[in-house]
C-alpha cells in the first residue's frame, strides 16, 4: 500500500485547490509532461484566468519548486509511475469543489485522458499526448526521441536529465538555436524513466498503467493538438490517439495540427496561439463563472 501524499510539493497543491475553492470559479487543471516543471504552465495560467477560470499549476510527487531545485537533486523524480500520477492528479481533482477543465502536454496529456476517462473533467486538451495501450505507430522519431531513456535499461528506476542535443531533437527541432538553448536553460529539468518504458511496453503488457478508458460515457469533450514538427509525438502517434477517441459515442472528440511546430509547442514564442486554441475548445462546452 503507497503511502498517502505529503511533502512541500502536496502542500503547495493543496493551496492551489483551496485557492481555486475560494473563487468560486470553473478550475483548469493543467498537467506537465517529462522534463519540465508546473511552471512551465505560468504564461497559460494567466490566460485561462483572464477568461475567467481558476487555474491550478499542480505537480507530480515531489516535483521541485524551481529548475535550479530540480537540477541539483534529480533524485526526487525516480520512481514515478504513470499510475501514480494518474491517481496522484485525479486525487487532487477530487478535492476541487467544481468539476474543471484539464489540459495537459506529453505525459501530461496522456494523465489528462486518463482523469477524463475517469468523469473528472468538464472539457479536456491533451497536447502531442503520450501514446497508451492500443495506440500503434511507432514512428522512427519517437523511438529516437525516447532513446535517452529507453536506450538503457537501469534507467528505468533512475531519473534522466537531457543533454542539450537530446532536448533539441526531442523539444526545440522547430525554434532557432538560439531559442532553444534559452528553452533548455529555462525550462529542462530531469525526469522518471519510468513513464517510458511503460508506454513502450503498453501493448504488450495486458496490465499496463499506460491505459485510458476511451469509451466512458462521462468522458466529456476532447480536444487532442499535435505540432507538425513534433519528432517525439508526431502526428502518426496523436492521430492514432483520436481515432481511438472519436470511438466514444457519448462525446464530443476533435483534432487540430498547428502548423510549424515541435514538441516545445507549449513554452516556446508560439505558445500563445496553442493555449488560446485549447482555451477557445474549453469554452465552447464550459462556462468558467456559471
Amino acid at each position: 500500500m503507497s503511502n498517502p501524499p505529503s511533502g512541500p510539493s502536496y502542500a503547495r497543491d493543496l493551496a492551489q485547490i483551496e485557492r481555486a475553492n475560494a473563487t468560486g470559479r470553473v478550475p483548469a487543471v493543467f498537467i506537465h509532461g517529462l522534463w519540465l516543471l508546473p511552471t512551465s504552465w505560468d504564461r497559460w495560467a494567466a490566460v485561462f484566468e483572464d477568461a475567467g477560470f481558476a487555474p491550478v499549476l499542480a505537480g507530480w510527487p515531489d516535483d521541485p519548486e524551481t529548475v535550479e531545485e530540480a537540477n541539483a537533486h534529480p533524485e526526487v523524480f525516480a520512481g514515478k509511475s504513470v499510475g501514480q500520477v494518474a491517481d496522484h492528479f485525479c486525487g487532487l481533482i477530487g478535492k476541487l469543489e467544481r468539476k474543471p477543465a484539464v489540459v495537459g502536454h506529453s505525459f501530461g496529456g496522456l494523465i489528462t485522458q486518463i482523469t477524463a476517462g475517469r468523469g473528472l473533467s468538464q472539457a479536456s486538451v491533451a497536447i502531442d499526448p503520450a501514446p497508451f495501450r492500443g495506440v500503434l505507430p511507432l514512428p522512427l522519431s519517437s523511438l529516437r526521441a525516447a532513446s535517452a531513456v529507453l536506450g538503457n535499461p537501469a534507467n528505468y528506476h533512475r531519473a534522466v536529465p537531457l543533454t542539450y542535443d537530446q532536448f533539441r531533437y526531442s523539444f526545440a527541432n522547430a525554434v532557432t538555436e538560439e531559442e532553444a538553448r534559452e528553452l533548455y536553460g529555462t525550462f529542462a529539468v530531469p525526469a522518471p524513466g519510468e513513464p517510458l518504458f511503460q508506454a513502450a511496453a503498453a501493448n504488450v503488457n495486458p496490465w499496463t498503467e499506460a491505459k485510458v478508458d476511451t469509451a466512458a460515457a462521462d468522458r466529456g469533450p476532447l480536444l487532442i493538438i499535435s505540432g507538425e514538427k513534433d519528432n517525439t509525438v508526431p502526428w502518426a502517434i496523436a492521430n492514432a490517439s483520436y481515432k481511438k477517441q472519436a470511438q466514444n459515442e457519448h462525446a464530443v472528440t476533435e483534432i487540430t495540427e498547428i502548423a510549424g511546430r515541435g514538441h516545445s509547442l507549449t513554452i516556446d514564442h508560439g505558445w500563445r496561439e496553442v493555449a488560446e486554441t485549447a482555451l477557445a475548445f474549453v469554452r465552447r462546452f464550459v462556462e468558467p463563472d456559471a
